[in-house]
């Protein structure tokens, strides 16, 4: 980094009183921070490291203080990036402004094969951090895991389950495979019944694997519970509003079975709870259904949650989540992205396969192409309906597909009118830029900040509808209010449909 570029993150630093995902300040004008540990660990552990900014002090109002000695804390950075596994390369800056020094450590990312970055003098447990918007947090003994999994190319999905026989799978569905097998696969052909179920991963060590309970067993979730698929349709844009007859759900089904049992489940659930609308060409007088949600798209959403979940004992007692709301479906995913694949690849890489011997054997069932043609897929389906395009989100070890219905900008406006007030509306839209106390008790007027934050502000935050810049730090000084993140997308549909409209 060059001392230009230091100066201007000092300056949005103090422009903006906030820390950021990749940016981390410390004040160090009394002496070298003792504990730096959280931060580089944290920095190593996400795709864009990030930088640790010394001379700032956030208790003082994100004031310039400068830092007490710029050798001595150049050697405390490096002693302790030597503390962590494995050793951190900072590259550090110096940079002098009105004779106060500033300090900036960049800290690469580790290598995924490496991760997680940890303190040495914690192990891996209990000194790997992650980090959370501007928060550095210990990572779970999941996430943990999770590195490891990808490091030593655990396979979950052939793991036998010592509990099944052989007799726990449906031989017809059993049979009907190997036929497939042996049609498309002619090495597979010419050997037994036996030795093809052991090639194949059907049993292993004599017992059925997870993979052949979930593809051939006629209940799975008498092995395994909670592989299954909780779908809700719910009568507002969040979990927790209730319908005009104060019903919580419209409909809440567990759906269970065989992988293709849930998918088709699934489908039925999402078709039975959407609305379809029909059009008719004017030139042809062609009568047309069209759905909420292409189907195609909501298809290939299921089917890659059941292929790429995680399988692993960590995750074995969650279910996928189907959560239709008024504006939008959310399929949350237990397991996040898999390997080195990002959020921005998805659909234009090959990414790595978390469970390859289910996918093979679901493309010889004919249910997936297992061609990494789901992510576009989805996208070319949401597209041609109209649709606006997908979300995809991961979050500490669920990812999370989001399809929004078509005109959801028009629903969700008309149902904002019936659940918010006016008042709600322009708190939401004042605080789509982070706000601070003084600042929003200004706007509206009131005198006693304390008295504002505690009758209009903090109630807004218990319903979801304002989220804290540093919810570690309620009482903070640089403490700033900011519109949640789904209702802050909310209000950014009805502005774009405010300014089509015009």
């Amino acid at each position: 980094m060059t001392t230009e570029e230091l100066k201007l993150i000092i300056e949005k630093v103090i422009h903006q009183k906030m820390e950021f995902q990749t940016i981390e300040i410390k004040a160090a004008h009394e002496g070298s921070p003792k504990r730096l540990y959280d931060s580089l660990s944290s920095f190593s552990n996400q795709d864009d490291g990030g930088v640790i900014l010394f001379g700032i002090d956030e208790q003082s109002g994100f004031k310039k203080v400068g830092v007490h000695d710029p050798k001595a804390l150049q050697d405390k950075i490096v002693e302790q990036c030597n503390e962590m596994v494995p050793k951190i390369r900072p590259l550090v800056t110096v940079y002098e402004e009105d004779g106060l020094f500033f300090v900036s450590a960049e800290i690469p990312p580790t290598d995924i094969i490496e991760r997680p970055c940890y303190y040495a003098g914690k192990g891996r447990m209990k000194g790997s951090y992650v980090r959370v918007g501007q928060s550095d947090e210990p990572m779970t003994e999941y996430e943990v895991f999770s590195y490891e999994t990808y490091r030593k190319k655990y396979q979950e999905d052939i793991r036998p389950i010592e509990r099944a026989q052989l007799s726990s799978l449906d031989q017809n569905e059993v049979n009907s495979y190997l036929s497939l097998l042996r049609e498309n696969k002619p090495n597979l052909a010419r050997l037994e019944d036996q030795q093809n179920m052991t090639l194949m991963s059907i049993l292993v060590d004599g017992h059925p694997t997870l993979s052949s309970l979930l593809l051939f067993c006629p209940y799975p979730q008498a092995f395994f519970p909670q592989l299954s698929i909780i779908a809700t349709s719910i009568p507002g844009l969040e979990m927790g509003v209730v319908g005009q007859d104060q019903e919580r759900f419209i409909d809440n089904k567990r759906i269970e079975g065989s992988l293709a049992e849930m998918l088709a489940g699934t489908l039925s659930f999402v078709k039975n709870n959407m609305r379809t609308s029909t059009s008719i060409d004017p030139e042809t007088g062609t009568r047309k259904d069209v759905p909420d949600y292409p189907v195609a798209a909501l298809r290939e959403v299921v089917l890659n949650a059941l292929v790429h979940r995680d399988y692993s004992m960590h995750t074995e007692g969650m279910p996928i989540q189907i959560l239709m709301f008024t504006d939008r479906i959310e399929i949350k995913n237990p397991g996040g992205l898999y390997g080195r694949i990002s959020i921005d690849q998805l659909g234009k890489v090959q990414p790595d396969t978390r469970n390859p011997v289910l996918a093979t054997a679901l493309e010889v069932l004919g249910l997936t192409e297992n061609r990494y043609s789901g992510i576009p897929t989805i996208r070319s389906a949401m597209h041609e309906a109209g649709n606006p395009e997908p979300i995809f989100e991961e979050y500490r070890g669920t990812f999370t597909v989001t399809l929004r219905k078509r005109n959801s900008a028009k629903t969700t406006e008309l149902l904002l009118s019936k659940e918010l007030s006016r008042e709600d509306r322009s708190m939401l839209e004042i605080c789509m830029e982070p706000r601070t106390r003084t600042e929003l008790a200004n706007n509206f007027q009131y005198k006693s900040i304390s008295y504002f934050i505690k009758t209009i502000i903090n109630p807004y935050i218990e319903r979801g509808l304002l989220s804290m810049t540093n919810p570690d730090h309620p009482k903070s000084p640089s403490q700033k209010y900011v519109t949640s993140e789904k209702y802050r997308h909310i209000i950014l549909q009805i502005k774009e449909k405010m300014i089509e409209e015009e």
